[in-house]
């Protein structure tokens, strides 16, 4: 890997990680103050953007579909683990992985999962279409060979 593809990933990797920490903020503050449905879809669709971002911080150069699947997947069987009551044990000794694991199965909420991971997929590749046109180009208006926006 070239040091501009290092150093891409590397920024990409850091605002990642920064668009993590206020969508957990953003959550918690959801969790405290929205109450009702409203609340729930926002708390779900925030906790599909979560999950969608920490996938692509583990794997930055993955292609945004890719990403979108694996997100899904991840949330889809958090929300079936509910089913086992599992999650709803958990909470009654450690109150706090509710926020992590659910309590309780909503087949509303795998709707709300995938469309907030659908629209951040769309958004991840608008973003790197719109700086891959940023990118030095070769001489067949591509990006160097192993190089992909990030």
């Amino acid at each position: 890997m070239r040091g501009n593809a290092v150093t891409a990933i590397t920024r990409r990797r850091i605002v990642l990680f920064i668009l993590a920490a206020v969508t957990v903020t953003a959550g918690l503050i959801v969790h405290c103050t929205v109450t009702g449905v409203p609340g729930d879809v926002a708390g779900d669709a925030l906790y599909a953007v979560l999950i969608f971002l920490l996938v692509a911080l583990v794997a930055p150069r993955a292609h945004p579909a890719a990403v979108a699947v694996i997100a899904f997947a991840v949330c889809a069987a958090v929300e079936l683990l509910q089913l086992t009551g599992l999650p709803r044990e958990l909470a009654s000794v450690f109150p706090p992985s509710a926020l992590i694991l659910g309590s309780g199965f909503d087949a509303r909420d795998i709707v709300v999962y995938a469309v907030a991971v659908a629209v951040t997929a769309l958004a991840d590749g608008a973003i790197s279409r719109a700086k891959a046109g940023d990118m030095p180009r070769n001489a067949t208006g591509r990006p160097p060979e192993g190089e992909r926006p990030v």
